[in-house]
This record gives structure tokens, C-alpha cells and sequence, in this order.
């Protein structure tokens, strides 16, 4: 019997899952940062690869995308469950859409440019690309322009809480609170919680997908819609389900074993067979274990962040704030940074932790000056395009400085 019971999860704001989401935007960056040094392409890569630098990306890959759509979930339903539904709509078409446009008309072009000099010898100076090239609502080299590049997740975003918002104006208030109570009781036990997921991962490869990659093109993106929109919806039902929250505090120390051993068991797989044709069978084994590491990492996450991380720091609102502008910003600050960087001979290792120091500075500027400018707030994806009354001191020194 637990004699320090925790606190009721679905009743005011759980801290844990804020930090959760700041922790895994915080990978997300680095993870891209990684794919400049892995052996599979990229918009540009480093001159020095190695082979097995994709072992750890390979660790995370499988769940780090899921995890965000989950712990967005999660913030959609609170913010929906304080708001009226249009009103709700307004807000979240503002600071979702609004940036989205902002970052395909400046923050992106960057990104696309040096991956078209990178991997296609594009030669065109960047102003003729961006006033020639880049709005040809068309494709160039395979690439379509205008794009969303890594926004495509803010998009997916908006498209599954238009989802929720539909069943939400659709379903009686009765019915909602039925399908709550069903589904915490079918993920309430650890069988519920751990297999029927993983069943579900696992499927996607094996029978209903196999062979089809992610397109982030929204329409027609089945096959990740397939994880991430299921991913959302759990998380919605997170923030509504005290049994689902049971669930996990009695599976998280279970799922994190699991997904230690898959992901020992993935790895070993991957060093083993590096240089060797994969058959179906090993295909197969691989899609297996993936889909219950990724979802055992997801569990025991949610199970540390509530069970460790429910409680408030001076530096969580700031940080939770940040975390989209620094999304916004990233990847083209990785981009352009390895690109200027790559005639310098520098180690990998090196070249790795100097892109993460930059990309780190880099987005807290963007941040920083942006959320200081009253014309930029909403661009860079924070609310409203004035100063609120509370940060405007802190603001105001900012620019002193």
C-alpha cells in the first residue's frame, strides 16, 4: 500500500507533464542535431560518419515523435476543458496556424536552400532562390515549395484537435463521460495498458503499413496517422482518466524494465547485423521489439514525470513558454550552422556538442527578442501580440540590456 499517495491527476495542472513536454522538445532538438552525423540523409550532414552513431538515434526514434503527440494530448484537453469551444477554435488557429505561415515564409527557406545546394548542387545565391524558386507552389528536385518541413507536426497538431473538437461538439456530455469511464477501465491493468498499445504499434509495420514510411504530407499520411493521432487521443484521455493515471503509477516501474531490455535487444540487433542483408524474418523480429520499447518508454516516462517531476520551479513557466519558439527556430539554426561549419576540420564529437551550444543560443534569442517585441509574439508562436502586464518588467529589462 503506497503510504505517500500521490495527488489526483486530472484535477488542476500536473507540473510532471509540463515537464515532460519541455524534456521532450529538449530531445527533439538534440535528436536533430544527431542527424547531421548519421549515416541515412538529411537536409546536410557532417563530413565525418560513423556507422554505428545511429545506435542511439535508433533508440529513440521509435517513441520520441509519440510522446509529443501524447503530452499534446494532454494540453489540448486542459485548455479545451477551460475554454467554450469557439473561442478554443480562435485561440488554437492563432498560435498554431499563424506561426506555421510565418516559419514557411522566413524561418524555412533557409533549410531548404542548402539541402537543395547539399544534395543537389543547386547554385543559385539564397535571395534569387526565395524571390524565384521557393514560391513556385510546385516541386524542385523532388522537394515540394513552399513546405512546413519539421512543422509538419504543428500541422498534424492542429488537424487532430479539429478531430477532438468534432467529437467534442458531436457526443453528448453523457456519452463523452461513458468512453472516459470504458476506456480507464480497459487500460486501468497493466495488460490493458502495455499490451493493447503495443498490439496496435505493432500491427502498423507487420500487416496494415508494411514497407511505407512517414510522409508528413497530411492528406493521405495514413501510416503515421495511424500512431500519432492514437498517440493524441490517449493523451486527451490522460488529462480526463483517474484510472488510466492508476494504471500507470502500478506499470511504470515494469514498463521501464521492458523497454531497458528491448531497447538492449534493438541495439544488440542493429550492431549485429550492421553490414549484412536484413531478411523478412529479422525485419519482423525488429518491428516487434520497436513497437514495445516505444511504447513501455512512453509509460515509464509518464510514470517518472508523475510520480518525480508534479511539482512547480521558478523556471517552468518560462521554460513551458519557450518550448514552441525554440521548436520554430531549431532546425534551420542546425542547417545553416553545420553547413558554414563543415569546411572547418573539427572531430565529430566536437563538431556535435558546438551545434548543440549554438542551437541552444540560437533559439533563446529567437525567444528572447521575439517574446519582447510586441509584433513578433504571435509569429513565434506565443499568445497574443502584445506584452501581458505580468512579463512586460521582465521585458522591458531584457531590452535595457
Amino acid at each position: 500500500m503506497d503510504t505517500n499517495p500521490l495527488p489526483d491527476p486530472t484535477s488542476g495542472r500536473h507540473f510532471g507533464m509540463d515537464w515532460l513536454r519541455i524534456a521532450a522538445f529538449a530531445l527533439l532538438i538534440l535528436y536533430h542535431v544527431g542527424m547531421a552525423f548519421v549515416p541515412w540523409g538529411w537536409h546536410v550532414q557532417w563530413s565525418e560518419i560513423s556507422e554505428f552513431s545511429r545506435l542511439p538515434m535508433l533508440a529513440l526514434n521509435g517513441w520520441r515523435l509519440a510522446l509529443l503527440f501524447v503530452v499534446s494530448g494532454y494540453a489540448t484537453a486542459a485548455l479545451l476543458a477551460r475554454s467554450e469551444r469557439l473561442a478554443f477554435l480562435r485561440s488554437r488557429s492563432a498560435r498554431l496556424l499563424v506561426p506555421t505561415v510565418f516559419a514557411m515564409i522566413v524561418v524555412i527557406p533557409p533549410q531548404v536552400w542548402i539541402d537543395l545546394m547539399y544534395n543537389h548542387g543547386y547554385a543559385q545565391p539564397f535571395a534569387a532562390f526565395w524571390r524565384t524558386d521557393y514560391f513556385r507552389f510546385g516541386t524542385l528536385e523532388g522537394i515540394v515549395m513552399p513546405t512546413w518541413q519539421h512543422l509538419w507536426f504543428v500541422v498534424y497538431l492542429f488537424a487532430y484537435t479539429l478531430v477532438v473538437l468534432a467529437l467534442h461538439a458531436l457526443l453528448p456530455a453523457q456519452a463523452r463521460r461513458w468512453i472516459v469511464k470504458l476506456l480507464g477501465k480497459v487500460f486501468a491493468s497493466a495488460g490493458g495498458l502495455l499490451a493493447i498499445p503495443v498490439l496496435w504499434a505493432v500491427l502498423r509495420p507487420l500487416f496494415f503499413f508494411p514497407g511505407v514510411e512517414d510522409t508528413h504530407a497530411l492528406l493521405g499520411d495514413f501510416a503515421a496517422h495511424y500512431i500519432f493521432l492514437a498517440a493524441f487521443l490517449f493523451g486527451f484521455l490522460l488529462r480526463h482518466s483517474a484510472p488510466l493515471w492508476s494504471g500507470i503509477r502500478a506499470t511504470w516501474h515494469l514498463a521501464g524494465l521492458i523497454a531497458l531490455v528491448a531497447t538492449a535487444a534493438m541495439v544488440g540487433q542493429v550492431w549485429w547485423l550492421t553490414g549484412h542483408e536484413w531478411s523478412d524474418g529479422a525485419a519482423a523480429i525488429y518491428a516487434v521489439v520497436r513497437g514495445v520499447q516505444s511504447w513501455c518508454t512512453i509509460v515509464a516516462l509518464l510514470g517518472v514525470a508523475d510520480r518525480f517531476w508534479n511539482r512547480d520551479a521558478r523556471c517552468r513557466t518560462m521554460l513551458n513558454e519557450a518550448v514552441f519558439p525554440f521548436y520554430i527556430i531549431h532546425q534551420t539554426i542546425i542547417v545553416m550552422f553545420i553547413w558554414y561549419l563543415r569546411p572547418v576540420a573539427m572531430p565529430a564529437g566536437a563538431a556535435f556538442l558546438l551545434t548543440v551550444a549554438i542551437t541552444a543560443i540560437g533559439c533563446w534569442l529567437f525567444y528572447r527578442i521575439g517574446r519582447a517585441v510586441p509584433g513578433l509574439r504571435l509569429l513565434i508562436g506565443l499568445r497574443g501580440w502584445r506584452i501581458p502586464p505580468s512579463t512586460a518588467p521582465m521585458d522591458a529589462a531584457f531590452r535595457r540590456v
